[in-house]
């Protein structure tokens, strides 16, 4: 014959699992792909050739700095507008480049 013995846990003690991994998102490819649009934009209206190169720039670090599931259409459209504002740039005034503050 078995003999019954008492349940071990305590029910005062016991809590409810919460999950508390913070979970950690890096918007840096989606901030560099905005920057480097507003960047290219400013390159081809202001026709500021530095404004064209800063624009590559930041879409290298938003493609260099991406993630699988990031929309593929944005960064291309990036890198795009950022080549042509440069293709634009020096199309309208093939002098070299001065730099803003010389």
């Amino acid at each position: 014959m078995s003999i019954l013995k008492p349940d071990p846990r305590r029910a005062d003690r016991v809590r409810r699992y919460r999950n508390t991994a913070i979970t950690f998102e890096d918007f840096t490819s989606d901030y560099m792909s905005v920057i480097g649009m507003l960047f290219s934009m400013f390159g081809l209206m202001m026709r500021m050739k530095w404004c064209a190169w800063v624009a590559i720039y930041c879409s290298c670090i938003g493609f260099a700095s991406s993630r699988l599931q990031d929309d593929a259409k944005q960064i291309f459209s990036s890198f795009m507008l950022s080549i042509s504002a440069v293709v634009m740039s020096y199309l309208q005034n093939p002098t070299p480049m001065t730099l803003p503050l010389s």
